[in-house]
Formats: C-alpha cells, structure tokens, sequence
C-alpha cells in the first residue's frame, strides 16, 4: 500500500482528491499513455461535454490498469490537462467520485491551449505502482 502524506506547512487540499506527496509501495510501475475520450474503435465520447469526457478518460485508465491487475487506487501519480476553464468544476467533482481523497495520488492539473485533436478536452496520464501481489502480466502485449 502506498504511503500518502500531507505534511502540516503544505497548502489546503480544500476538499480536493489529491496527496502532496505520495511514497510508492513495491510492485511493478505502469506508466500509461495520455487517455483520452476515445472508445475502442477509435470514436470521441462526448462531443463538447467535459464531464462526459473525462468520464470516458477514467473507464479507459481503469481498462489498462485492470489489465495488469491494478485500479486506480494504485495511482501515485496523475496529470490532467484540460482545454476549457468551464470544465475544471466537472473535473474535479469527476476526480473526488473516482479517487478517495485517502487513496489519491500525488497530482498535477494544467490547462492547455489544446490537446492532439481539436475536439478533444481533456487527457489524463497516470503513473501506478500494482502491488506485486495482484500485478499480472498484461495480455494484450505487443
């Protein structure tokens, strides 16, 4: 299990699903390719809707973690970027309905002007650690 930490001269989390810091526990590192709202053919899930979006980021992260044996409790590390201001209060709430605030990884969330294809809005890329005890090795090897 990992160790998450807040020392007592960090700033507030003010109710945001994030650690300042986080110590990884032993098991095997996955680093995962930026998500973003495609579906597995290759299709935008939500057109012009953050929430919907970022909802279609997290089934995919979660996909590719459950391959492996992880879910997104073994997050340490998450970037989020977003193209829109007007959807930060959607990604956050999304962020706190999926990640506990005890079990949430260390963070960074960036705007940027835009993301690879202009209809997209937001992208996650998570590092995790899968305890060596359920991490498996992953099927869909290339």
């Amino acid at each position: 299990m990992a160790i998450r930490f807040n020392p007592a001269t960090a700033w507030p989390r003010q109710g945001r699903a994030f650690n300042h810091g986080v110590v990884a526990p032993d098991g095997r590192t996955l680093y995962v390719t930026g998500q973003v709202a495609w579906d597995k053919n290759g299709h935008l899930v939500g057109e012009g809707d953050g929430e919907t979006q970022i909802r279609k980021c997290f089934d995919n992260v979660c996909q590719i973690l459950a391959e492996a044996g992880g879910n997104l409790e073994d997050i340490v590390l998450l970037t989020i970027y977003f193209t829109d201001p007007a959807d930060l209060p959607a990604i956050q709430a999304v962020r706190a309905e999926k990640i506990s605030a005890d079990t949430a990884p260390a963070s960074v969330l960036i705007q940027v002007p835009g993301l690879v294809s202009p209809e997209l809005r937001v992208e996650l890329v998570p590092i995790a650690v899968v305890p060596l005890e359920r991490f498996r090795e992953p099927s869909g090897q290339s």
